[in-house]
């Protein structure tokens, strides 16, 4: 019998390659559990059967020990945390109040961090204190200071979370109080404040017009008595006789000759005396 088609001798033949693609596929697996990447705004903490390794990862490829470590990360962009809280003035009107939250990871510490508070330190850390600070503020002012020193609240709220979230190496990059939300009454109260103030504002804008108005008419009426008081002043008895001989010469010259027959009225009187002297 040929050996080549001996089905004993094939069998035989076969078992050396099927041991080596074992191997061969256990080698893949094992190598490619031998490394792990660590996403770009993140860092990676290695985790050795439940115990976290305070080694900080950057982003890149990583070697870890196949089947024993693997690689969590930890987000370090910035995130924003939204919440709706409901809470009464200094004069004790409700208000309910939307926060937006700007807060990231410090890397540094993403150990401390993960170890001590875990990956849901959003809900159970940054919630909470965004709760408890803007009520604790927002009960400090009375309402109407909360619309109009919305910035120095939010500022204010900024302070107080930056100091409480420290506390767990997570950093407040910004805070913006998105809307205050006050009762229909306190609103329809507002509302009719600013109409009184802007019917206020007119009042006082027309009666400042009419006393510009007045003043004008008075400094007016003062040039008018000090321009005839100086025309009073210039009129002098020799300009009163010299107007008169003006009209007496005007009158001599439309003069024929010839007195009137009739006489029943005025006759203007001509001092004949002085025009012989004249000539």
């Amino acid at each position: 019998m040929n050996p080549e088609t001996n089905p004993r001798t094939n069998k035989l033949n076969v078992k050396p390659f099927i041991t080596f693609a074992v191997v061969a596929v256990i080698a893949v697996i094992i190598g490619f559990n031998g490394f792990a990447t660590v996403q770009y705004g993140n860092v990676g903490l290695y985790k050795t059967f439940g115990k976290l390794n305070d080694n900080i990862l950057a982003p890149g490829i990583h070697m870890k020990i196949p089947f024993i470590q693997t690689i969590i990360q930890v987000n370090t962009q910035v995130t924003k945390a939204e919440t709706d809280t409901s809470a009464s003035s200094k004069d004790l009107q409700p208000v309910s109040t939307h926060v937006a939250v700007n807060y990231s990871v410090n890397k540094a510490a993403a150990y401390n961090l993960m170890n001590n508070v875990g990956g849901s330190f959003d809900s159970i850390i940054v919630g909470p204190a965004i709760q408890e600070i803007v009520k604790e503020v927002t009960a400090r002012y009375p309402a109407e200071d909360l619309i109009a020193k919305r910035d120095v609240v939010a500022g204010e709220v900024r302070e107080h979370l930056t100091t409480r979230l420290a506390k767990y190496d997570l950093i407040v990059n910004d805070i913006n109080i998105v809307n205050f939300k006050f009762s229909d009454a306190f609103n329809q109260s507002i509302e009719a404040k600013q109409v009184a103030q802007q019917q206020a504002l007119k009042a006082e804008n027309d009666l400042k017009r009419v006393q510009i108005e007045a003043k004008q008419k008075v400094a007016q009426a003062q040039a008018e008595a000090e321009s005839l008081k100086l025309k009073k002043l210039e009129v002098t008895p020799e300009l009163v006789q010299l107007k008169q001989i003006e009209v007496q010469e005007k009158a001599l010259e439309k003069w024929d000759g010839k007195l009137p027959s009739v006489t029943g009225g005025a006759t203007p009187f001509i001092d004949l005396g002085s025009l012989s002297a004249g000539k």
